[in-house]
Order: structure tokens, then C-alpha cells, then sequence
């Protein structure tokens, strides 16, 4: 029996349970949407066993309904597509949600992130997802926000990586261009002089980004330079970033480029982050942006390593060097009015 037929022979026997009438009508609508071989019935892997009982030749979770999707991404992406998984309790429509789960551990070349299967998660749960009003199926409207989150990632992904073969051909020019008798690049990426790491002139932004750059914080030569810029769209970032490698002495630092951005496009927020060699570094950016709640931010903290290992400590000076660049740019005014004004009494 091919995956049309299976799913079609588990919609009948779903329609002769009143209780189950809204979700068989349900998955004919998104058989006849996406096509016969787009949905699926999810069977468990044999290595992972679960309660199960059967309903015909098909197989139905004890608690939950369980199929999969295999949809596109959007145009011009439609060759890649996405395999996600719909489980629907007892409860649905009534009086819960379903929920959706990203399964497909690549998009195209690149590797799923946590942050997007953790946004896929909590597509029905959270205020940028879908919104879910008991007696109503909405698991088309899921898919939907799913696929555009995905293509947005995946548009977001393919940025960074043209970015990074701009980022290659501008190294193998300044390799070409060095003196045989310079240092090699790994001892200059090791131990730079204080004057490397002073703040001049880069290369012009494009038109309507800034970049606002605080004093380095140095311990034992080690030096942590701050920077951070306002955007209005995702696709702004690769922009700053090759931006600030196109300057020599912070492309040569041990790590260049750890980052992390959060920008609201209408409904959606979007946000990524990179720990440039920096294990973890990237991801407590991104914390930092969340708990001072400050949006339409890219904020980049360039590394230059001393030679002596710092330890924990490495993590808060990236951490205050963020901070800095955040409120020399500004963008910490915000959060502290909205502070002031939820503690006013009316």
C-alpha cells in the first residue's frame, strides 16, 4: 500500500469516530493541498518503541494522532523541502493545539540549527507563531508559518555563505599581497601589538548603517572590541559582517566576528547567532539581546587573543563588550524607558 492509499484507508476509519470527524476532514483537505505523496502516516522507528494500537492496517499513537509532511520551500527554493512531524492529542481541536516538529536535520546543504527546531516547536505556543482558537483545526495554518520560517532561514543561510566566499577571496588576496618576511598568520592571530587593536576609519557602511564601536576591554593582552549596528531586515547582516573583515586588523584577530542579531519583520522575529571559533560565545549574545529585550540590532565582539588563557572571564568581557557597543549605539535608552514606564502608577 503506497502513502496515499495508507492515509486515505486511515481517513475513513477516523470518520467512523464522531470525535475524530473534524481531524479525518482535516487531513483529506491537506491530502488534497499538498498531494497524495506530501502526507504521510508517521510510523515509529523499530529502535524507538512506543505504545501503539491499530486501527486497520495503520498505526495510531495511545494518546496521539502522529503524521508527517514533506513540503517545499518557497519560491525560489521550491527543490528543497521539509519533513515535519504533525501530532495531534486527544484533545484536538477542542481544547489543545497540535504540534509541530521540525524532522529533517538538513535544509539543503546546511545543518538545522537548535534555534530553528526550537522555533518550529513552539510554532503554536509562542506570540510570533500561529495563533490557536479552540474547535478550529489549524494545522494548515502551521504548516504555512513553518515552510516561511524554513525559507527564511534557508535565504538567511545562503547570505552568510556567499558572504564567507567573499570573506575567502579577500584572504587570498591579502596572503598573495604579504611579504615573505612577515609573520605568519597564526602568530599574528596569537599575539597582536595594543596598536592593532585601536579604533580607526573602515571602509564606508552601505547607506543607512552605522556602526557605533566602544573602547577595548583588555586583560592580560587579550583585547575585546564591542561594535554594534541598527538593521531593518536579516539580509542586512552579511552586509556588516564582510563589512568589518574587509579591515585587516580585525580579520586577522583570533576570533573576528562573534555575533549575534534579533530583527523584527512585521509579525515575525527574526534572530541568529555565530560564536566565530568562540565556543558558546555566540549563543550568550544572543541571551544578552533577549533579556535587554532590544531588537533591530546586530552586535559583533571582535577577539584579539593575548596568548594566556583567560578562562570563564573571557565570557564576560565578550558579554560587557556587547553591552558597551549597546549603549554607546543607544539602543539601551529604549529598553530603560520601557522600564520607567511599566513602573509608573496611574
Amino acid at each position: 500500500m503506497n502513502h496515499g492509499d495508507e492515509v486515505a484507508a486511515f481517513i475513513a476509519d477516523l470518520g467512523q469516530n464522531p470525535e475524530r470527524e473534524a481531524v479525518a476532514s482535516e487531513l483529506e483537505v491537506l491530502q488534497s493541498i499538498y498531494g497524495d505523496s506530501a502526507i504521510r502516516l508517521w510510523h515509529p522507528p523499530e529502535s524507538q518503541p512506543r505504545e501503539t494500537r491499530h486501527h486497520g492496517n495503520n498505526i495510531e499513537d495511545a494518546e496521539n494522532i502522529r503524521y508527517e509532511a514533506e513540503l517545499s520551500l518557497l519560491s525560489p527554493h521550491e527543490d528543497i523541502s521539509v519533513r515535519i512531524l504533525i501530532s495531534l492529542p486527544p484533545t484536538y481541536p477542542a481544547s489543545s493545539p497540535p504540534q509541530l516538529q521540525l524532522l529533517s536535520r538538513y535544509i539543503g546543504a546546511f545543518g538545522a540549527d537548535s534555534g530553528l527546531f526550537g522555533s518550529v516547536l513552539r510554532t503554536f505556543i509562542s506570540v510570533n507563531g500561529v495563533e490557536w482558537i479552540p474547535d478550529s483545526v489549524c494545522v494548515f495554518d502551521g504548516l504555512q508559518s513553518v515552510v516561511e520560517r524554513c525559507t527564511t532561514w534557508y535565504e538567511n543561510r545562503l547570505s552568510m555563505e556567499k558572504a564567507g566566499e567573499l570573506l575567502r577571496e579577500d584572504a587570498k588576496e591579502h596572503l598573495n599581497a604579504q611579504s615573505i618576511t612577515s609573520p605568519s598568520e597564526a602568530e599574528e592571530r596569537r599575539v597582536l601589538p595594543e596598536d592593532t587593536v585601536s579604533i580607526g576609519p573602515l571602509t564606508s557602511l552601505p547607506d543607512g548603517l552605522q556602526l557605533f564601536t566602544a573602547e577595548p576591554i583588555t586583560d592580560r593582552k587579550s583585547a575585546f572590541v564591542g561594535r554594534a549596528c541598527r538593521i531593518s531586515h536579516p539580509s542586512e547582516v552579511p552586509l556588516v559582517l564582510n563589512h568589518l573583515m574587509t579591515d585587516r586588523r580585525i580579520s586577522r584577530a583570533a576570533h573576528p566576528i562573534i555575533n549575534a542579531w534579533r530583527c523584527q519583520v512585521g509579525t515575525v522575529l527574526h534572530q541568529d547567532n555565530d560564536d566565530d571559533g568562540e565556543t558558546a560565545a555566540g549563543g550568550r549574545l544572543a541571551h544578552l539581546l533577549q533579556i535587554l529585550e532590544v531588537n533591530n540590532v546586530l552586535v559583533i565582539v571582535t577577539r584579539y587573543f593575548g596568548g594566556i588563557h583567560l578562562g570563564p572571564d573571557r565570557f564576560k568581557h565578550i558579554n560587557q563588550a556587547a553591552r558597551n557597543a549597546l549603549e554607546l549605539g543607544g539602543f539601551l535608552d529604549a529598553m530603560e524607558a520601557k522600564k520607567s514606564g511599566r513602573g509608573k502608577k496611574h
